[in-house]
């Protein structure tokens, strides 16, 4: 999912940016996804709703101004001088403003009334486009008979027609009859029994796979070809008992040993299903030492029900050994939270505070007050650090704007213990949870799927995607291990985590080392046996250029160095806030203690920390130990090979050579 904040105003700089007046007819405009709303009653224009582009926003308006009997075009637009960037326009009635006086013999009549209908639409943190300003009279009468007679409209319909599917498209649907996935039955390789029977004629696909010609061939012309060349690439499909596909999952080595190491919180990613893409993409991601995502497995979906979730969650438990996550994000979903359950019965769900918040513009951006609302729901979800702060805050966002018959947020308080940060404290997320309205996503698709990526446009992509990530991730272990981090404090707890971390995670926390700084006033308030209370303060910065002082209780066990904040940054992240930090330098503790230096987050976590998936009765066929081993006696060489121009030389020929040899294996 693409990372939105929907909490901030874009900030210009006004000597950088001009006016432009258009005078725009639809038949100008690119328009590629009519077809989203000429299937539902379209909503009429209000402040606060937000659409991921311009022509997504344009469309919106179009749509409206069809179903009312009028057309639009774009009548004014405001662009960074810079990038010539669209960061504003306005969308108006057709009949706004007066032609220019023509000097022709026969000039035309003028058509125009000067209507005052129109949208102002604004770019919010260059992603999003938001309606700031509406205003739905007009000045001449509309007629819904007439509505065809408008350009606009035609280049609606003409560009819903050209996105359409082939009037009688070619499916393959009845031509995979290849695995018949009982699951319990299913070998760990991926076969099951073949079925030889012909699917009937007369099938409802409603629950099946919508293939198009070429799909079903791609994908299984992959699996087939990841089979041969890779013994560990994992694969089940589900079909019905007439050899229709319902349901596929398939996890490559590669995401089966990252699971061995990084299993403790899954998220299990349904943006795809969610937004109705063509594709129903379901992605299982962790985390990885360096805070990146990491692929745990992927499958495609053929209905949002209980029991395909259901068998989609057991095919993955059984690519992995049977063993479950701890801790499993997801959205909202019904049918998602009741297979979780069913499934995962021990592990902890929680709902991704991203996808709720997203959705805060499009549930209330149609209310009076929405900013004011929309300012109070983000300070009772991202400041509140105890539960009555936030019960508080929710109360009086509600009493204030009238929203206690609102359902929505009658959900969302209902279910506020799955996905509220203060209620999830005791729940390690190993930095999966966002505690900011400007945090990253953990997206592990991002860029390579689009709403009309096709399964074979999926299939292409995937092992670039995979190769790019893993790329990635080498680089950074490399970084991790060959850099001197430059430290910014004479802290003793930033030259310890220096010679540990990651190069990533050492920076967040550096930026924690740094914060200690911002705190003053760190006083003894109370002593229970071996637990001391503190009370720490910090200058917290908030809308704009303010800061707050704010109180942070930090709980310090003096006969086992045990240390616990009530901002709880461990849990969610993985190492000490600044405030534990002071505690623990103001009671002269010059080491983090061990407990609070996780090896997830360590430079060498791969090599040093067998997954738990290894027993000591080691299984030579097992994928995580044929990744751990050949990586352990390849590090010497690298690090070898960079000792000199040729030791370099040297290593990438022997290198070369193993690879040949590897290649006429398969050959």
């Amino acid at each position: 999912m693409e990372e939105v904040c929907l909490n901030s105003e874009p900030v210009f700089d006004e000597g950088d940016d001009y006016e432009v007046e258009e005078d725009c007819s639809a038949e100008e405009h690119e328009n590629e996804t009519g077809e989203r709303y000429l299937k539902k009653e379209p909503l009429p224009p209000t402040v606060g709703l937000e659409f991921d582009s311009f022509d997504e926003a344009y469309d919106f308006y179009n749509v409206y101004a069809k179903e009312q009997g009028f057309g639009i075009r774009v009548s004014n637009s405001w662009f960074r001088s810079k990038r010539k960037e669209r960061y504003r326009a306005k969308l108006s009635c057709s009949s706004a403003g007066f032609k220019k006086k023509s000097e022709a013999n026969n000039p035309r009549p003028e058509t125009r009334t000067g209507c005052p209908a129109m949208i102002v639409i604004r770019l919010v943190d260059s992603k999003r486009w938001r309606i700031v300003e509406v205003e739905l009279q007009h000045n001449h009468p509309v007629n819904p008979q007439i509505k065809r007679f408008y350009k606009s409209h035609k280049k609606m319909i003409i560009a819903a027609q050209k996105a359409q599917p082939p009037p009688e498209p070619v499916t393959e649907v009845h031509t995979i009859k290849l695995y018949r996935t009982a699951l319990p039955d299913a070998g760990g390789d991926g076969y099951s029994n073949f079925d030889k029977r012909d699917g009937a004629n007369l099938v409802d696909h409603s629950k099946h796979l919508k293939l198009k010609e070429g799909d079903a061939h791609a994908v299984y012309n992959y699996f087939c070809r990841m089979k041969l060349t890779s013994p560990n690439f994992f694969y089940l499909m589900d079909l019905d008992d007439d050899g229709c596909l319902r349901n596929v999952f398939w996890a490559d080595a590669r995401s089966r040993a990252a699971y061995g190491y990084f299993h403790d919180t899954v998220a299990i990613d349904t943006t795809c299903l969610a937004n109705k893409y063509e594709i129903p993409l379901i992605s299982f991601v962790g985390v990885n030492h360096h805070g990146q995502p990491s692929l745990l497995g992927c499958g495609f979906l053929g209905h949002e029900s209980v029991e395909y979730f259901v068998w989609i969650f057991k095919a993955w438990l059984k690519c992995m050994q049977g063993r479950p996550p701890q801790v499993i994000i997801t959205d909202q979903c019904k049918p998602l939270q009741s297979a979780v359950s069913e499934v995962f019965p021990e592990a902890r769900h929680c709902y991704c505070l991203l996808y709720i918040m997203q959705k805060v513009p499009e549930r209330l951006g149609g209310l009076k007050g929405f900013e004011a609302i929309k300012r109070q729901l983000n300070k009772a979800v991202y400041n509140s650090l105890k539960i009555a702060e936030f019960e508080t805050s929710w109360a009086d966002m509600i009493r204030q704007h009238g929203l206690a018959n609102n359902k929505w947020l009658q959900t969302l308080y209902e279910e506020r213990q799955r996905w509220v940060p203060v209620y999830l404290k005791d729940i390690f997320f190993a930095g999966m949870i966002r505690l900011q309205e400007n945090e990253g996503s953990n997206a592990f698709f991002d860029g390579y799927v689009h709403k009309h990526t096709s399964f074979k446009e999926f299939v292409d992509k995937y092992d670039l995607a995979l190769h790019r990530k893993h790329l990635k991730e080498a680089i950074a272990d490399l970084e991790s291990r060959n850099s001197n981090f430059e430290l910014k404090t004479k802290c003793n707890f930033e030259a310890q985590l220096s010679k540990v971390y990651t190069k990533e995670i050492f920076k967040k926390f550096q930026s924690e080392v740094e914060g200690v700084y911002s705190c003053f006033n760190t006083r003894q308030v109370s002593v229970n046996g071996p637990i001391v209370t503190y009370i720490v303060k910090e200058r917290v910065e908030m809308e704009g250029s303010e800061k707050e002082v704010r109180h942070f209780e930090v709980l310090y066990e003096t006969s086992q160095v045990d240390i616990r904040c009530i901002c709880s940054l461990f849990n969610y992240k993985g190492y000490l806030c600044r405030h534990a930090l002071n505690v623990l330098n103001y009671n002269g503790v010059e080491e983090i203690p061990a407990r609070y230096v996780l090896p997830r987050w360590s430079k060498d976590f791969k090599l040093k920390c067998s997954p738990d998936h290894v027993s000591s009765n080691i299984d030579v066929y097992n994928p995580i130990y044929w990744q751990i081993h050949p990586y352990k006696a390849a590090i010497p060489i690298v690090e070898g090979g960079a000792q000199s121009p040729e030791h370099y030389k040297i290593a990438l020929q022997e290198l070369d050579d193993l690879l040949n040899k590897l290649n006429l294996v398969d050959n």
